[in-house]
């Protein structure tokens, strides 16, 4: 089942395996659980502290437990965990077998901490890159605390099921039966939804916190490089982020990054994150900003506000919010999203198989989405607004050379419609003739661009028509202190390797500007 390389790497992985357990095996005749029972016998042909049984009684098969001998924790696999998740399943392996993971003590004892009984599933894809993180993050919780069960889905494997449910988006994770979130999740915000007095002792410890010299507000590779940069001055700094890595998280390949030949959104992320860690920096995680407010006087300190309550207070700030996924605003969007309505087709894709579905949008993104669908889906339908495809012209040939693929141009989205719950199709109009058209459909993938994350700075800072943060060449705003990089700003061509050097630059900007304060 693995081949020679994996095998290599795993038997290595397991010889830190240091406590016993069992790999219970639930199958069928499917050719599935042939995979999978040749999957659990290299692997328990790798431990002498691993053994493999096959006479368990899962009511999804193919599945398989580990279990710890002499304790309750047990975690459940209905997949053949490889592709994205087989690092998921190496540290389950792993963490099962007493390897202590790589995670804040102060989130292992949240974890241990929490009062419930606690039953997850979590749906997944092979192919997602989000999922990933939901599945490792819900496999750790259940081996930290043992009234934590978790159960991960393929949705592929378990189709039937995954109708029954309406899911249309993967990761979606289902706590005690009902619908608990979808999308990308780390375990501190699982956790933080659990425990619900953690946002207020959260907020004080914040408030608490003595000023910092620059203080960045978003996580992304804007804000990552500033805080380097920052740190490597010998200041107190500080970053504040939503989710650090930004939507980085949420890109599939990146090969354009100079000096980095290939490499993956979450992995980049991570690098990023690890990058900032080497320094003196305060990082904290899961904090999202809600107003600004200016310096009293030259020189003095500025006030970042957090949805949680807590205060920050800084010197400079800058910000680094970035950007997210634009959406089309028509009726049924909000409706029908993850009921039909998707955005990442890496992820989402699979659950479409032999559907019919459409991508909206024309720029690289949306022209790469449907040449991805193209080999999953029954039919694509690619809808631009404008006259023609704006997409690179290699990939608007290879897409054009695809047999299950329609386009429309000049084509204007008027509705996303849909019957008990789940999406049916769109209504377009063409934009040269005035005609009305519709599709039928069961899909929907939105490519249309980026909006920038500035709601909450309106009447602060001054902001662009499109409602990007103006910024002069140092990356100074309208607001004395205050500077901002990356997407979140009117600087143009909104790319990874040009967020990061506008973040470097908006540090040493900062720098210079506190440099030239009086002492107060």
């Amino acid at each position: 089942m693995l081949d020679a390389q994996l095998k290599t790497q795993l038997k290595a992985y397991l010889e830190r395996v240091t406590q016993p357990f069992e790999i219970i095996a639930s199958l069928d005749e499917r050719e599935a659980s042939s995979e999978l029972l040749g999957l659990l016998q290299d692997i328990a042909a790798m431990s002498d502290k691993i053994t493999l049984k096959t006479d368990g009684q899962a009511e999804r098969r193919p599945s398989f437990s580990l279990n710890r001998i002499g304790s309750d924790l047990k975690l459940s696999f209905a997949a053949i965990p490889l592709g994205h998740e087989f690092t998921s399943l190496v540290l389950a392996l792993l963490w099962v077998g007493g390897h202590p993971p790589k995670v804040e003590p102060e989130v292992i004892e949240q974890i241990r901490g929490l009062d419930g009984d606690f039953s997850f599933e979590v749906y997944m894809s092979l192919s997602c890159h989000n999922c990933p993180d939901v599945v490792q993050a819900l496999s750790l919780m259940a081996v930290q605390n043992p009234r934590v069960k978790t159960v991960v889905i393929d949705g592929g494997l378990f189709q039937d099921e995954v109708n029954a449910r309406e899911i249309m988006a993967v990761p979606s994770i289902y706590l005690n039966g009902q619908f608990f979130g979808s999308g990308r999740m780390t375990v501190e915000e699982i956790v933080a939804k659990l425990d619900t007095g953690a946002a207020a002792r959260d907020a004080a410890k914040l408030s608490e916190k003595a000023p910092y010299d620059m203080l960045i507000v978003g996580g992304g590779p804007a804000g990552a490089a500033a805080a380097v940069y920052a740190a490597r001055k010998g200041i107190r700094t500080g970053v504040a982020a939503e989710r650090f890595g930004g939507q980085v998280n949420d890109t599939l390949a990146i090969e354009n990054y100079v000096s980095v030949l290939e490499t993956d959104g979450p992995k980049f992320a991570a690098a990023l994150e690890g990058h900032v860690k080497a320094y003196d920096v305060d990082i904290m995680n899961l904090q999202r900003a809600e107003k600004l407010i200016p310096a009293a006087e030259p020189g003095g300190l500025i006030e970042v506000q957090l949805a949680n309550g807590g205060t920050l207070k800084s010197r400079s700030v800058i910000l680094s919010t970035g950007a997210r996924w634009r959406n089309v605003n028509v009726p049924g969007e909000q409706e029908y999203k993850n009921k039909g309505v998707a955005y990442c087709p890496h992820c989402d894709g699979p659950l479409f198989k032999g559907k019919r579905v459409a991508v909206i949008g024309g720029g690289n993104s949306g022209v790469e989405a449907a040449i991805d669908l193209a080999g999953i889906v029954a039919h694509v339908t690619l809808i631009e607004f404008g006259e023609a495809l704006r997409a690179d012209a290699v990939l608007v040939n290879k897409l054009k050379s695809l047999p299950n693929v329609t386009i429309h141009t000049s084509a204007q989205t008027t509705e996303f419609t849909g019957e008990g719950g789940k999406l049916n199709g769109l209504n377009y109009t063409d934009r040269n003739s005035g005609e009305a058209h519709r599709i039928e459909l069961e899909g929907v993938f939105v490519q249309i661009g980026l909006v920038p994350n500035t709601e909450w700075l309106k009447g602060v800072v001054e902001l662009s028509k499109h409602g990007e943060i103006i910024v002069d060449a140092r990356g100074q705003t309208s607001l004395p202190g205050v500077f901002a990089a990356g997407d979140v700003t009117t600087v143009p061509f909104k790319q990874i390797i040009i967020a990061t050097g506008d973040g470097a630059k908006a540090a040493l900007g900062a720098f210079d500007y506190l440099m030239r304060q009086p002492v107060l």
